[in-house]
């Protein structure tokens, strides 16, 4: 038996996107011709196009019409660090490498480095007091030249007596764990906290995002530990939801399989 009517035409659609005869980036034809192709009313069509758009099918733009979505392969992170180096987990070179190790760029862009005072979640989970100062650093990361992520790491701002490039509005080639382990701030490990909820306005406007709110986004706090067990750095990361899987190793995995882009992922 067959099913209500625009569960037909979005079946009928999503064929022609997956043959082919949609590719991605092109206009779906718009209500008016929808209506009069199947026939069918106007919201029928309009249920139609949701369903696509809510399976991401489709994007839909306001005054613009629906579009056949990019087939994203997404960007697999680990997150737990080289059990040899304590480097990596997301950031600085390894992270570089894991894009490279799936054919694509990985760069940064907009470093902002600025002063400021804690917020509540910055003071508590650096443990300093709320409204004292502390160093943000935040650069936007993209991927083959599309929005990837979003990050801030915040540093207490005494650690700029040791370490002063921290607050220079300057990029860190060798990475600020590295730089800090110069500077005799070694860096111990890192705890992690995940979370899903729905993007800010910016974070619609950096990654694309429609704004209905069907697509979230991915917010990772990672605090570090120094040597003497004191935090030394928040830093936060906000990945588009729809295009980031996320690893963590326990225990000895070969780099090849911890890189390995197919576990789990059901292709």
């Amino acid at each position: 038996m067959a099913g209500p009517l625009y569960e037909q035409i979005a079946d009928e659609l999503r064929r022609k996107i997956d043959s082919g005869e949609f590719s991605p980036g092109c206009q779906l034809p718009t209500e008016d011709e929808l209506m009069e192709l199947y026939p069918a009313s106007r919201n029928t069509v309009r249920r139609a196009i949701n369903e696509l758009a809510v399976s991401g099918a489709v994007n839909t733009l306001h005054g613009k019409g629906s579009f056949v979505a990019e087939r994203i392969n997404p960007i697999v992170t680990t997150l737990s660090s080289d059990p040899k180096t304590g480097s990596g987990g997301g950031e600085g070179r390894l992270y570089i490498a894991e894009v490279a190790a799936g054919g694509r760029v990985a760069t940064t862009e907009g470093l902002r480095v600025e002063v400021q005072q804690a917020t509540e979640a910055v003071a508590d989970s650096l443990k300093v007091p709320l409204g004292s100062f502390v160093i943000s650093r935040h650069e936007e990361r993209f991927v083959d030249d599309r929005a990837w992520s979003l990050q801030t790491s915040f540093y207490p701002q005494v650690l700029a007596e040791r370490a002063p490039r921290l607050a220079e509005p300057v990029g860190i080639d060798e990475g600020t764990v590295a730089y800090l382990r110069s500077c005799g701030v070694n860096q111990a490990g890192y705890r992690d906290s995940i979370q899903v909820r729905s993007p800010e306005p910016r974070e619609v406007e950096f990654f694309g995002l429609p704004r209905d709110g069907r697509i979230q986004v991915f917010e990772i706090f990672r605090v570090a530990f120094d040597q003497d067990k004191e935090r030394m750095r928040l830093t936060v990361t906000v990945y588009r939801a729809d295009r980031n899987r996320f690893i963590f190793n326990v225990g000895t995995v070969p780099i090849s399989e911890s890189l390995d882009a197919g576990d789990g992922n059901g292709d």
